[in-house]
C-alpha cells in the first residue's frame, strides 16, 4: 500500500504518466466533460471534495509551469479567485473566458471532478519538467 502522496489510483496513474505540456483539470461539480476526455469523479456531494483540497494535493504532487483560469473567477468567485492565486507563486497565470476553458478540456489528459459547488472554480494545470 502506498503510504505518501495522493492514493488514488486514477489520479496517481495520470500524474505519473504526464510529460512536458500535458494537461490535467480540476472542476466543480458542474463543468461539463467533453466526449473522450478521462474524468476522475471525487464527489460526494456538494462541495464535498472541496476544489481547494484537491488543488493543494496536486500542486504538492505534480510540476505545474502554467495554469489556466476562467476570467470570470476574478467578479464571479473572488474568495476562492484570492485563495487560488495564494497557490500560485512561480507558475504562469493565464485568463481565458470560460467559454474558451471548456473548450480547452478537450485536450486535458483527465479532469477531476469535485463537489465544488461555486461559480468558476476550474483550473487547468499544464505540466512543466523537473530540470
Amino acid at each position: 500500500m502506498k503510504k505518501h502522496g495522493i492514493l488514488n489510483s486514477d489520479i496517481a496513474k495520470v500524474l505519473a504518466d504526464l510529460g512536458h505540456t500535458d494537461k490535467v483539470v480540476i472542476g466543480d461539480a458542474g463543468l461539463p466533460i467533453p466526449e473522450g476526455v478521462k474524468k476522475i469523479d471525487l464527489s460526494i456531494r456538494l462541495h464535498e471534495p472541496a476544489f481547494q483540497t484537491i488543488l493543494e494535493l496536486l500542486m504538492e504532487e505534480m510540476e505545474v509551469e502554467k495554469v489556466f483560469l476562467a476570467e470570470e473567477i476574478k467578479e464571479q468567485n473572488p474568495d476562492q479567485f484570492e485563495r487560488t492565486m495564494e497557490r500560485m507563486a512561480g507558475v504562469d497565470v493565464a485568463f481565458v473566458s470560460h467559454e474558451t476553458f471548456k473548450e480547452m478540456t478537450g485536450d486535458a489528459k483527465a479532469i477531476i471532478r469535485t463537489g465544488e459547488a461555486t461559480p468558476y472554480s476550474n483550473i487547468i494545470l499544464q505540466s512543466g519538467v523537473l530540470f
